[in-house]
């Protein structure tokens, strides 16, 4: 099945373009990719572990959910789809902003950060994206990182995600102000 991708401009504005997935972009292009991070209670970020056929990293760790939007998809609607594609978990995302949007050389990748609790058991992997999943602390990924079983992100936004994950705002809210 071909996946389709609106096609976005430096001012995040659709274009009414439309690319297929692994065309080549033309100068100026850009789509729109979306990652969720669930958090538990005790801190914890819920990780997949990607399919060993799959073509980029395969086997590696990696973030809760993420892809990219196809056409049509909002943001949020995104972020909803390839949660529950690639885990079965089913979140209504419609009012919820991205606590980060990152810019990157050819799109936009918004970042959710969504406290809950979910049973491991209860999960619904999809095969051809998902081998595994399980909690992990800041601390577990970073060394996952090291070891090269986790995909590379920089250690320091592994720990942003885990310190901003229940507010909006990279400025602490648990301190009072002078």
């Amino acid at each position: 099945m071909t996946e389709l991708w609106d096609i976005y401009d430096a001012e995040r504005m659709k274009t009414g373009r439309t690319m297929t997935r692994g065309g080549e972009f033309k100068e100026g292009d850009l789509h729109l990719v979306v990652h969720v991070c669930i958090f538990n209670r005790e801190g914890k970020m819920l990780i997949q572990q990607r399919q060993t056929f799959k073509e980029s990293w395969p086997g590696m760790w990696d973030l809760t959910a993420g892809g990219s939007a196809t056409v049509g998809d909002s943001s949020q609607a995104a972020a909803a789809r390839e949660l529950e594609e690639e885990l079965g978990i089913r979140l209504d995302l419609e009012n919820v902003r991205p606590q980060l949007t990152i810019n990157f050389e050819r799109g936009f990748n918004d970042v959710y950060l969504i406290e809950k609790g979910i049973d491991l058991e209860q999960l619904t992997l999809q095969y051809e994206e998902v081998r595994d999943a399980k909690w992990a602390t800041a601390d577990e990924i970073e060394r996952m990182i090291e070891d090269g079983t986790f995909i590379p992100y920089y250690p320091s936004l592994i720990r942003l995600l885990f310190d901003i994950r229940s507010q909006y705002g990279c400025r602490r809210t648990d301190r009072r102000q002078k």
